[in-house]
Formats: C-alpha cells, structure tokens, sequence
C-alpha cells in the first residue's frame, strides 16, 4: 500500500486534472476543490470525487450511484467493475448533460 503522503500529492494531482479538463471543455459545469473533495455542478446534479485515505482510492458519488476507485497497473480502477475513472465520469458527466470533457490521461 502506498505511503500516505505519496497517496495524497497523486490525488491532488488527479483531482487538478480533472478540473483542468472541466475549465478547457468549455462546459457549462462548475467545479470547486477544498482539502481533497472536487466538487462538480451543472444544471441537472452534481458528482462528487473525494480521496479516501484509508483504503487509498478515489470516492465517486454521482445522482446514478456510488463508486470506488484504486490506483491499478497505471490506472484508476473501478474496484466492481474494472472500469477506468476518466471512462466514468465522463458517462457521469453526459448523463449529467455535460459533453465534451476528455478524462482519458488521469495520473495514476
């Protein structure tokens, strides 16, 4: 299991990084980050991305479910269903109405 620290600085990274692909998308969300909580709002809902430390992955809590996220052979994981983060959230995100938005390089 990763130290904590080095678990933290990679989540921050990857939480800059998905608002840095929410600000060059264009869209009409609004993301806010405070203390490892990344917080994205549009018109129709809101998803959530947090980092748990504990179990060292990457919380989503969207208006269709919950999902847990571990760093894996290079990629964030869905722990169910093998599904990687930027893949999720950008269905997420289109189930949302928010299209456009390219998640595909998430740092692992």
């Amino acid at each position: 299991m990763q130290d904590e620290s080095v678990f933290v600085a990679l989540t921050e990274r990857v939480l800059a990084a998905i608002g840095e692909a929410l600000d060059a998308a264009d869209s009409d969300a609004d993301w806010s980050e405070n203390d490892g909580v990344l917080t994205i709002e549009c018109g129709s809902g809101r998803i959530i991305v947090n980092r748990h430390v504990p179990n060292r992955e990457l919380w989503v809590a969207a208006p269709s479910g919950g999902f847990h996220f571990r760093s894996q052979e290079g990629a964030w994981r869905d722990t169910r269903n093998g599904e990687e983060l930027g893949a999720a959230l950008q269905r997420l995100l289109r189930e949302l109405n928010v299209a456009g938005v390219e998640l595909s390089r998430l740092p692992a």
